[in-house]
C-alpha cells in the first residue's frame, strides 16, 4: 500500500488526473500579425497564472482568418512569423502549451496551421488537411492541404520542428495527457483526422477554427463538438474567430467550446467585445476508463492500424506547479442520477417511468397475466413501484383493479405509514388488501423458540426477518392464489448496500421495476407525479405526505408517540452520499480517493453549486471526515458482505447509463471477494 497522501496534495485536481485546459478567443486585426500577437501573449499569460495547462486560438489567428488574396503577400506572411516568434519568447518558461494559427510557407506552398508552443520550443506544426471551397469558403485559392507537402519537418526560428497533420502531442510526466489538432473544416467531414488519433492515443483533441456565424450554426457547432467527443471518448476543445474580422460579407460571435465524452464543460460568450478566454478541468482518467471499459474502442483501433501507424509522437515535458489550493473548474453534480435543471429533471423521470413501464408491460404481455400483486408500505419504493403497476394497467387497457395492493401491518407498523398505505390504494384505484402478519410472525417465532414468544423483548435479527419472510410468504401465496405476479420493490441503492433481506420482498419478486432505480431518484419521481402527472392519483397529497416519512425498514416497535424505532440514514448513512458513491464506483470504477476528492468538491459548502430547482431539499453540506466515514461503510458493504443478494436478484428493466446490479448485466462478481484494496486505498485519504 502507497503511504497516506499529503493533505494539500490531496486537493490539488491534479493529483486525481485533472488538467485544467483553456479555450481562448483574442480580438483581432486584419493583416496585423503584431497586434494578433500581442493579444495572444496576454491570454497566455492569463491563462498560465489560472494553471491551464494548454491554451487553444482561433485558426490563422496571427494573420486573421478575412485575409483572402493578402495572404500571398509577403509582408503579411513575414509578419506572421514574426509574431510567432513573439508567442515563442513570451512562452519561456511557462509550461502552459499554447496552440495557435497562422499561414505558412513550406515547400514552396501556403499552408493553414496550427503551431504549438511551450516553453520557448515549437514543439511542431499542423497543416490543415480539408480546405472547404464552397459556400462563402475558398481557401483552396491560397492554401494547399496537409496531404500536399513534402517534408516531415521544417526549419522555422532557428529550430527543426515536425511538421505533419498526424502528431500527437504527449506529455512525459502527465498520464494520459496526449493531444491532437485538428484545424476547422476537418471537423466537418465524415471521417475527422481526430478520430483516427483518439483511436491512437489522444485524449484531447483541439480544433482551431474560425467559422463564421449564421443562423443556427452554433448550435451545430455544438452537434459536432459534443457528439465528436463523445464518439471519441475524448475532450473536445474548439475555438473560432471573434471581434476584429472582416465583415465585408461576414460576421463573427468567438464561439469557444470544451467538450468532454459528449457533455459541455465550458462555453464563452458569444459576440463578445474584448479578447477572454474559458478553462475547464478535463477528467483525463475517465477518458482513460471509458475507453478500458467500452472494448469496442480497442476493436476500432486494431481495425485501423494502417491509418493508425501514420501518426506521430511528440512528447514534451508539462511541469506543472502543483496547486494544492485550486478549486475544481467544472460542475460535479451532487445528484449524479438526478439533474438539477428542472426540465431536463422532468424529461429523465418521463423516460424512467416509461421505461419502468415498457418493461412490466412486455412481462405481463409475454406471460399472458393480467394482474398483479405488490406490497404496500406507507414508504417511497412500494409507491414508486405501484405508480409504475398503474400506469402498465392504463397502458394495457386493463383495469387498476387487476392490481392486488397488500398492506401487511406488524409489530412495528406506524399509525402514519399505515395510513398512508390506504390513501395511496385509494388514490389510485386498486383492489386493497390489508393482512395482519402478528398472528403468523407469532406462530413463526414460537416455533422456532424466540424468546419472543416468551414475552420477552428481544428485537434481534430473527425478530425482523421473520416479519419481512411472512410478508413475502403472503405475497407469492396471493400471486398463485389469483394468477398474478408479485412487482418487486426494492431499489439500486438498496442492493447496492445490502440493505435487503435475502429472500424477501425488497430482494425477490416474479418482476421488479425498480431494480435499476437508485433511491435519490425515486425520491424525485415520486415528487414529479405528486407536481405533473395528477391523472395517475386523485390525492396528489398522499405522494408528498410519503416523501416527508422518514425512511424506516419498520421491523423494531417505536415509542409511544408513533415514531419509528429504526432510521435507516441514521444507520447506514445519507443516501445522498451513497448514491453519489455508487455512480463514480459502479461507472467509471473510479478509487476511494478520487470518489471521495469529487465528494467533497460537490458536497462541503451547501452554498456552492446549483441544488435541484424547485425541490424542498435539504441544503446538507458533508465535511471530509465525514466523508469518509459513509465512505467506508459503502466499500464494505459494497465489496465484502452484499454481493450473494446481487447474484440472484430476478429480472428487471435497466434505465440508466449509471449502471445496474443485475448479474445478467452490468455488475458480475464473486461473492466471497475482500474488501482490502479500497479499504487501505481509503486510508490513505487525509480527514481534512
Amino acid at each position: 500500500m502507497n503511504g497516506p497522501i499529503d493533505p494539500a496534495a490531496f486537493f490539488d485536481p491534479a493529483t486525481h488526473s485533472f488538467a485544467r485546459v483553456a479555450v481562448a478567443v483574442p480580438r483581432c486585426r486584419v493583416a496585423d500579425p503584431a497586434f494578433n500577437a500581442e493579444q495572444s501573449v496576454a491570454l497566455l499569460q492569463q491563462a498560465a497564472r489560472e494553471g491551464a495547462a494548454l491554451v487553444l486560438f482561433p485558426e490563422l489567428g496571427l494573420s486573421a482568418y478575412t485575409c483572402d488574396d493578402l495572404f500571398h503577400q509577403r509582408a503579411v506572411l513575414d509578419g506572421c512569423e514574426a509574431a510567432l516568434a513573439r508567442i515563442v519568447d513570451a512562452s519561456a518558461g511557462v509550461p502552459t502549451v499554447a496552440v495557435v494559427g497562422l499561414p505558412l510557407r513550406v515547400d514552396h506552398s501556403l499552408f493553414n496551421c496550427a503551431a504549438v508552443v511551450q516553453r520557448g520550443k515549437l514543439l511542431g506544426i499542423v497543416p490543415k488537411t480539408y480546405l472547404p471551397n464552397y459556400g462563402e469558403f475558398y481557401e483552396a485559392r491560397q492554401f494547399n492541404p496537409a496531404d500536399h507537402a513534402q517534408s516531415a519537418a521544417v526549419q522555422l526560428l532557428g529550430q527543426t520542428v515536425p511538421f505533419g497533420a498526424g502528431l500527437l502531442f504527449e506529455a512525459e510526466d502527465v498520464a494520459n495527457f496526449k493531444f491532437h489538432v485538428e484545424i476547422c473544416e476537418d471537423l466537418w467531414v465524415p471521417i475527422p483526422p481526430s478520430s483516427y488519433a483518439a483511436l491512437g492515443g489522444a485524449t484531447l483533441l483541439l480544433n482551431l477554427s474560425a467559422s463564421n456565424i449564421t443562423v443556427g450554426k452554433s448550435a451545430y457547432r455544438h452537434a459536432l463538438a459534443e457528439a465528436q467527443s463523445a464518439r471519441c471518448l475524448a475532450a473536445y476543445l474548439y475555438s473560432s474567430a471573434g471581434q476584429g474580422e472582416s465583415t465585408t460579407d461576414l460576421a463573427w460571435d468567438g464561439q469557444a467550446l470544451i467538450c468532454e465524452n459528449g457533455q459541455l464543460l465550458a462555453e464563452s460568450a458569444r459576440f463578445a467585445a474584448d479578447s477572454h478566454f474559458i478553462s475547464a478541468d478535463v477528467d483525463l482518467e475517465r477518458l482513460a476508463r471509458e475507453r478500458l471499459r467500452q472494448t469496442s474502442f480497442g476493436q476500432s483501433a486494431a481495425r485501423h492500424g494502417e491509418q493508425l501507424a501514420t501518426l506521430r509522437a511528440v512528447r514534451f515535458e508539462l511541469g506543472l506547479a502543483p496547486a494544492p489550493q485550486a478549486l475544481l473548474r467544472r460542475t460535479v453534480e451532487r445528484y449524479p442520477y438526478v439533474p438539477a435543471n428542472a426540465a431536463s429533471r422532468d424529461a429523465r423521470c418521463h423516460e424512467v417511468y416509461n421505461i419502468q413501464v415498457q418493461g412490466l408491460t412486455q412481462r405481463l404481455s409475454a406471460s399472458g397475466i393480467r394482474k398483479v400483486v405488490i406490497g404496500i408500505s406507507g414508504g417511497l419504493d412500494s409507491t414508486h413501484a405501484l405508480l409504475v403497476c398503474a400506469r402498465t394497467m392504463d397502458s394495457l387497457g386493463l383495469p387498476r383493479s387487476n392490481i392486488l395492493g397488500v398492506t401487511m401491518p406488524g409489530y412495528a407498523t406506524s399509525p402514519r405509514t399505515l395510513d398512508q398505505a390506504h390513501r395511496l390504494m385509494r388514490a389510485i384505484g386498486v383492489e386493497a388488501r390489508e393482512i395482519d402478519i402478528r398472528p403468523s410472525c407469532e406462530q413463526m417465532l414460537k416455533d422456532l423458540g424466540h424468546p419472543h414468544a416468551a414475552g420477552e423483548k428481544q428485537y434481534d435479527i430473527t425478530f425482523e426477518n421473520v416479519q419481512a419472510g411472512e410478508r413475502t410468504s403472503k405475497l407469492f401465496r396471493l400471486a398463485n392464489f389469483n394468477d398474478a405476479i408479485v412487482v418487486g420493490t426494492g431499489d439500486l441503492s438498496e442492493l447496492a448496500l445490502g440493505w435487503c433481506t435475502y429472500g424477501v420482498g425488497d430482494h425477490m419478486s416474479h418482476y421488479n421495476v425498480n431494480a435499476s432505480v437508485p433511491k435519490t431518484l425515486v425520491k424525485h419521481l415520486v415528487r414529479w407525479v405528486a407536481e405533473s402527472e395528477t391523472a395517475l392519483v386523485t390525492d396528489a397529497q398522499v405522494l408528498l405526505d410519503i416523501l416527508g416519512t422518514e425512511i424506516s425498514p419498520e421491523l423494531v416497535p417505536g415509542d409511544a408517540a408513533g415514531q419509528p424505532g429504526q432510521s435507516t440514514e441514521s444507520h447506514i448513512g445519507p443516501y445522498d452520499l451513497h448514491d453519489f458513491f455508487l455512480y463514480y464506483i459502479l461507472r467509471f470504477g473510479f478509487a476511494p480517493s478520487k470518489v471521495a476528492y469529487l465528494a467533497h468538491a460537490a458536497w462541503h459548502d451547501a452554498a456552492l453549486g446549483a441544488w435541484p430547482e424547485g425541490e424542498h431539499v435539504q441544503r446538507q453540506a458533508y465535511d471530509l471526515a465525514t466523508i469518509k466515514q459513509h465512505l467506508r461503510t459503502f466499500l464494505f458493504r459494497f465489496f465484502k458482505t452484499s454481493q450473494f443478494k446481487r447474484s440472484c436478484v430476478p429480472n428487471a428493466p435497466k434505465v440508466g447509463s449509471g449502471g445496474s446490479l443485475s448479474p445478467r448485466g452490468d455488475w458480475r462478481a464473486p461473492s466471497d471477494s475482500e474488501a482490502t484494496v479500497w479499504l487501505d486505498e481509503l486510508a490513505r485519504i487525509p480527514d481534512a
